[in-house]
């Protein structure tokens, strides 16, 4: 497991509505480097206010590095990207698009993270990518958070973006030197938070997040909370979660309820009725579409992050979250996710879903593992569904 740090100040932001003025006002405020991973960079409002900040960055004499994923990004405007360019940024494509046809398991080993460092200052890591998150009626924003970090784990962030710059810029043949005037991570403590920098990676940590979770499950003694976009979890996380309620422990879910893609909507609810029989509560979210991937459990042990809870982010994705043990960060994260069950949720209740028709189980069930062949073979769930 990666190790914990003590002494940071970890700001819970929720939506873009708080992340992308604070990403915003930290890049406008660099002065010697940044560093911005996203899987999805679009080229919408958002997407170009972010392109102008690390321009204007860039041209004052920042080191600006920008890494997006070739597959979630692969509808990036080639125009934006030579604007960005010719004022200084360096941009690089992780594993850039093939062809929806090649069958190569490594196709879907995708940059999954979503991270900014600030003259190893300041990070961002979460679940939110650089495009506008508005509902389609431009009413609500998707539901969504991060984290901005200071202190002592920004040390350990800044080393991993840079390890995984320095990787992808070694197989272009631009490749250049690192920078002379590269910032060092600031090591004093900045507040009294507790917290890890976890990644899923197919080098030295393929399981770090998954078994992250499944520690604080196998710990947890009064609440389970989790939201998530895509909840595909395999056996172990589903024992753990059953276990947990067998011994007095109350599980929530809270999980996509608006219908965004019919066959990932009914493939969801396929595990919806072990859940229920072995007495998991689950809430679908109505106000917005949901793209969270966090949780708290007893209001002390919580994360926020770039992993959904499904075959691709938890075996094949490079994925990050921090995970932080602090009572006021657990209570406040609680607080936003019982607020949202109560606001914009509908619980499913054991006896309607007892209720549904064999033919809408049935249909769930083969939608359930036509999605996880799809997930293995064809990466469905690909960039235009805000994975």
């Amino acid at each position: 497991m990666t190790e914990s740090v003590n002494g940071n100040r970890i700001t819970l932001l929720k939506s873009g509505v708080e992340y992308f003025p604070a990403l915003l006002g930290e890049i406008d405020a660099a002065r010697r480097e940044i560093h911005v991973e996203t899987y999805i960079f679009e080229s919408d409002s958002t997407g170009r206010a972010v392109a102008a900040a690390l321009a204007r960055a860039a041209r004052r004499g920042v080191a600006t590095h920008l890494l997006v994923d070739g597959f979630g990004s692969a509808g990036l405007d080639r125009k934006l990207v030579a604007e960005m360019e010719e004022a200084g940024v360096r941009f690089l494509v992780y594993r850039p698009l093939i062809s929806p046809w090649t069958l190569r398991r490594s196709r879907l080993r995708r940059m999954h993270r979503k991270i900014a460092v600030v003259d190893a200052r300041v990070a961002f890591v979460g679940g939110i990518n650089v495009v506008n998150d508005a509902d389609r009626d431009g009413a609500s924003p998707r539901f969504d958070y991060a984290v901005r970090v200071e202190g002592p784990l920004v040390a350990h962030i800044h080393t991993v973006v840079k390890r995984l710059w320095a990787l992808v810029n070694t197989t272009r043949f631009r490749a250049r030197l690192p920078d002379a005037t590269a910032p060092v991570p600031p090591i004093q403590a900045c507040g009294a938070q507790c917290a890890s920098f976890v990644v899923r990676d197919n080098l030295g940590h393929r399981r770090d997040i998954e078994q992250a979770y499944l520690a604080a499950f196998e710990r947890a003694r009064s609440e389970i909370l989790i939201a998530n976009a895509y909840f595909f979890p395999g056996k172990s996380f589903r024992r753990a979660l059953t276990e947990a309620v067998a011994r007095g422990v109350r599980v929530k879910l809270l999980l996509q309820g608006k219908v965004e893609y019919v066959l990932q909507h009914y493939a969801s609810r396929a595990l919806y009725g072990s859940f229920l029989d072995a007495g998991v509560e689950i809430h679908e979210y109505q106000k917005s579409f949901l793209h969270a991937k966090v949780a708290a459990v007893d209001g002390r042990w919580a994360t926020v992050g770039s992993s959904n809870i499904d075959p691709l982010s938890l075996l094949l994705a490079r994925e990050a979250n921090v995970v932080i043990e602090d009572d006021a960060f657990a209570g406040e994260l609680r607080a936003s996710l019982l607020a949202a069950i109560s606001e914009g949720a509908v619980q499913v209740r054991h006896e309607s879903w007892a209720a549904e028709p064999l033919t809408v189980r049935a249909l769930m069930w083969m939608s359930y593992g036509l999605a996880r062949f799809l997930t293995g073979v064809f990466a469905y769930g690909r960039a235009k569904e805000f994975t």
